[in-house]
């Protein structure tokens, strides 16, 4: 009998009793039981769903329905586009100089009023691809300037990519990020990760196609928005979870959808929402500076040509990078047995070759002639220099297209195909174009008849006048 009273006694089982606690209180205790169960439940007891609105981003909230159409901000939170300049004024009371705040302003609090009206201050753009692709971004610069008022807009590009802003008055710092790199250095990636979380973005875009990696990129410069392009495949999985906005492209080249290869982003940039209708996309255009014109200037008199008196030639074939032709477009470079046959019937003005290496001058004189005239130019901003003061421009399909369209130049563009020629140039109805393709597919076979016969559009003004 001692030895049995030293077992322990026997436990009852949990919740044995349904009298001392009613049955009724573990109803919505989803933790005892499947809440998969109950997920129709819960999807049904929403009051405002609105069945045909866009989630911002289904990997975040399921239950997120978007915004409630019925909220009022009242006179805190005005509604219609941001002010300018949202800083308070300076206080010379202050008894501390180096805060230049006015009494009572509490900077902890200072953004929600930023964060509530969706307001973007400063932003920051990670573009892909090379000059052409970066040329291309611009009127979605200029339609983020036009939607947040005094915004100000960084760029993260590649090397070939950043010489494009120096057309751009609206970004105020470019570096240089080869986003195009699948195996980046992790040092690379964190010094520009502390370069990006110091300045205090609120958004920030990204035109290359994010996975995890480039997602997580994203997701640690604590941007408010973090809007990119996705993978369209399962490489994808998982970086919905760190964006705000994504948007899926129909092919893994971004390039191929030509000059609107951003619309996606650009539709989502444009949307109507608190009393700001529909933003406009604008037109593509470059600005340059006095100092470009000047060196471009002297550089076509040493060449032998005059202002007003030249025709660009561009898009000979060479393995240089400094091509400008797009991703979208590989065969977009003509030989130049082709291109002599195209300049010999030009007469009054001088045909001008641009030259995207040094190593071409001596295949130009030895294919065209020694009279020919050339020009090394290497950069978009010297070449929309050299186009602005040029009668036109016969290229393929490269940078030099797309900059005679933003400084409105006559052009006779050599493309591949039709279907080409409309998905890169598809508003050129106002604008002195010309479209010469080829009936193959193939650029080399295009028919050099048809592209003299265009070409006779420089001789006019002259026979004229």
């Amino acid at each position: 009998m001692a030895t049995t009273s030293l077992l322990p006694k026997s436990i009852p089982p949990f919740l044995t009793n349904s009298t001392s606690i009613p049955s009724t209180r573990f109803t919505n205790l989803h933790f005892l039981t499947n809440q998969f169960d109950h997920q129709p439940h819960f999807a049904s007891c929403t009051p405002s769903v609105r069945p045909n609105a866009k989630k911002k981003n289904s990997w975040l909230d399921p239950f997120d329905t978007g915004e409630d159409p019925d909220m009022e901000y009242g006179t805190q939170y005005a509604e219609g586009k941001q002010s300018e300049d949202p800083r308070p004024p300076e206080n010379p009371d202050n008894p501390y100089g180096f805060l230049k705040f006015p009494m009572g302003f509490m900077p902890e609090v200072a953004s929600l009023g930023l964060k509530i009206r969706g307001d973007v201050r400063r932003c920051c753009c990670v573009v892909g691809g090379g000059v052409y692709e970066n040329l291309l971004f611009f009127p979605t610069i200029q339609l983020i300037k036009d939607r947040y008022p005094g915004v100000q807009v960084d760029i993260l590009a590649s090397a070939r990519g950043k010489q494009a802003y120096e057309m751009n008055k609206n970004v105020r710092w470019a570096d240089v990020l080869d986003t195009d790199d699948d195996y980046p250095e992790p040092a690379d990636y964190l010094d520009f990760l502390g370069l990006i979380k110091n300045r205090y973005y609120d958004m920030m875009l990204s035109t290359k196609l994010a996975g995890l990696g480039h997602a997580s990129f994203l997701f640690l410069s604590t941007a408010r928005e973090r809007v990119s392009y996705i993978y369209p495949n399962v490489n994808s999985a998982g970086a919905g979870l760190l964006l705000s906005e994504t948007f899926i492209p129909d092919q893994l080249n971004l390039s191929e959808g030509g000059y609107h290869m951003y619309k996606q982003m650009t539709d989502w940039l444009a949307r109507p929402g608190r009393k700001v209708p529909r933003q406009e996309i604008p037109p593509l255009k470059v600005s340059l500076s006095r100092k470009i014109k000047d060196i471009v200037a002297e550089k076509y008199k040493n060449a032998g040509v005059e202002k007003g008196k030249y025709i660009v030639i561009h898009g000979i074939q060479s393995d240089s990078k400094a091509s400008m032709q797009s991703r979208g477009d590989t065969d977009s470079l003509l030989p130049l047995n082709l291109w002599a046959e195209i300049t010999n019937s030009i007469r009054g003005v001088k045909p001008l070759y641009v030259i995207p290496h040094e190593k071409e001058r001596e295949n130009v004189e030895e294919i065209v002639g020694d009279d020919a005239n050339m020009i090394f130019i290497t950069t978009p901003a010297q070449l929309a220099a050299l186009i602005n003061d040029s009668v036109g421009v016969i290229s393929t399909n490269t940078a030099a297209v797309q900059l005679a369209y933003a400084r409105e130049k006559p052009c006779v563009a050599l493309f591949g195909s039709e279907e080409k020629a409309k998905l890169f140039l598809p508003n050129i109805e106002d604008r002195k174009f010309i479209i010469a393709s080829s009936k193959t597919g193939k650029l080399v076979d295009i028919d050099i008849n048809a592209v003299k016969n265009a070409v006779q559009i420089f001789e006019m003004p002259l026979a004229i006048a």
